[in-house]
């Protein structure tokens, strides 16, 4: 039984250590596409290009890029929403 406790607390503790990854990396990818905002002279209209442009330049220089993607590829498929219904704003601003 000492098995099945230890083999949880692993995949808790790996579980963690993506989030925590993720978020970093999350993190990096915001500030990036606020650099590019800031770099365009704060135009609105841009967000959608300036976060997919810094996620693009970062996945490409990060050793944790796979991860970055398959969380997300997860987290998409975990939405209630099929890809081409709407989803409403809160509900779409609480899962960026």
């Amino acid at each position: 039984m000492g098995d099945v406790g230890n083999s949880v607390d692993i995949e808790t503790r790996r579980n963690k250590q993506k989030a925590l990854m993720r978020q970093m990396l999350e993190r990096n990818v915001r500030s990036r596409a606020q650099q590019l905002y800031e770099s365009r002279g704060q135009a609105e209209g841009q967000d959608l290009q300036d976060w997919f442009q810094a996620e693009s330049e970062l996945i490409e220089n990060s050793s944790i890029a796979s991860l970055y993607i398959r969380s997300n590829t997860e987290r998409e498929k975990s939405l209630p929403y099929a890809s081409d219904e709407d989803i409403p704003a809160e509900e779409f601003e609480e899962a960026v």
